[in-house]
């Protein structure tokens, strides 16, 4: 019997992705208009991700340790970041093979570990092509906070009035509302995607019991910079399109103290 080599992806239609957690871990499949398995080189049945697994490990070798009560909430946003990254991997491969865009909608099928999305091609971004869009431009205020398009968001902000302005940004750009999660030290953090990239505001109450903006977070993922380009100027410098260990020696060379923030960014804090 003669052997058959699997024929090349192009041209296959993805219209649905599972992603599932595990103990091991997490993965994703995507499946074309025939029923069959895709990963991202187009043949195979599986393509993992860096997530551990959902499974409550104990700090304890010997004993089996109750979930925390947090635990459930940490299920939940590491699937909604893997459904976003996943997103981001099947409508850049759909770009790539069919020049359209994959719009995907997730539906739970065992919360919060295991979820199927419908996928829909629609015309491609007009952000992918050079000049389309114009770039959503933050400016940092040293001291004071920053400064954006149509609003600001400066220190003195009312937490009120900053989730207001997120919405107003989501709503420009097109993107999903702002996005609550925790993080450790802050009464509230929330931030709303601007492409491949985002805007992040961390909240602190003061003595009088008022909420106001404590620390503002910017950045931006590698590869398509998206809809619109995210550029964080600072004295003119696009701090966004440097290499990160060179806007550290820039900043550090006009006397701003750079410490090392998360897995690849830094932080000023005398920024903000």
């Amino acid at each position: 019997m003669a052997h058959h080599e699997t024929p090349p992806a192009y041209g296959r239609v993805p219209t649905r992705v599972l992603l599932c957690g595990d103990a091991n871990g997490w993965h994703y499949t995507v499946m074309d208009q025939h029923g069959t398995v895709m990963d991202e080189h187009g043949h195979g049945q599986r393509v993992p991700l860096r997530a551990s697994g959902v499974l409550w490990e104990s700090p304890s070798r010997h004993d089996r340790d109750p979930e925390p009560p947090w635990w459930r909430r940490h299920l939940d946003e590491t699937a909604q970041a893997l459904r976003d990254h996943v997103g981001q991997a099947v409508t850049d491969r759909t770009f790539a093979d069919l020049g359209a865009e994959a719009e995907i909608a997730w539906f739970a099928v065992e919360e919060p570990t295991s979820w199927e999305g419908l996928i829909t091609l629609v015309e491609p971004d007009p952000a992918r092509f050079p000049g389309r869009v114009p770039p959503f431009v933050v400016t940092l205020q040293p001291g004071r906070g920053a400064l954006l398009p149509d609003a600001h968001l400066l220190f003195s902000t009312l937490a009120t009035d900053a989730w207001t302005v997120l919405a107003a940004v989501s709503e420009r750009c097109r993107t999903p509302p702002p996005r609550a999660s925790f993080l450790c030290g802050w009464e509230d953090h929330r931030s709303v995607r601007i492409g491949r990239g985002g805007l992040g505001v961390s909240t602190m109450r003061a003595d009088d019991g008022t909420e106001r903006i404590g620390e503002i977070h910017v950045f931006r993922g590698t590869g398509w910079g998206g809809n619109p380009g995210l550029r964080l100027r600072l004295d003119g410098i696009d701090l966004l399109d440097e290499p990160a260990r060179d806007v550290a020696e820039l900043l550090r060379g006009l006397g701003h103290e750079v410490v090392p923030y998360g897995r690849n960014g830094i932080k000023i804090t005398e920024l903000g």
